[in-house]
C-alpha cells in the first residue's frame, strides 16, 4: 500500500474518532501490545481477567524471559 493511501485512511479514521478508547486494561506500551495480541483470540473482558494476574508477575519483556 502506498504511503499516500495509508495517510488518507488514517486521516479519515481520525476525522471519525480522534480519541479512540479501548476496553483493555494496560499500563505501558508493552502491556497494551500483549493485551491486544491476546484479544485477537478472546474477548476484552477475558483478556483483562488474565492480564490483571499476568502483569503482576510479568510487566516487561525482560521479566518475560527471566
Amino acid at each position: 500500500m502506498k504511503k499516500k493511501d495509508i495517510e488518507k485512511i488514517f486521516y479519515y479514521l481520525n476525522s471519525q474518532n480522534n480519541s479512540p478508547k479501548t476496553e483493555l486494561s494496560y499500563s505501558s506500551s508493552y502491556t497494551l501490545l500483549i493485551a491486544v495480541i491476546l484479544s485477537a483470540q478472546s474477548t476484552d473482558k477475558s483478556v483483562n481477567k488474565v492480564t490483571s494476574k499476568l502483569f503482576k508477575v510479568v510487566s516487561s519483556p525482560r521479566e518475560m524471559i527471566d
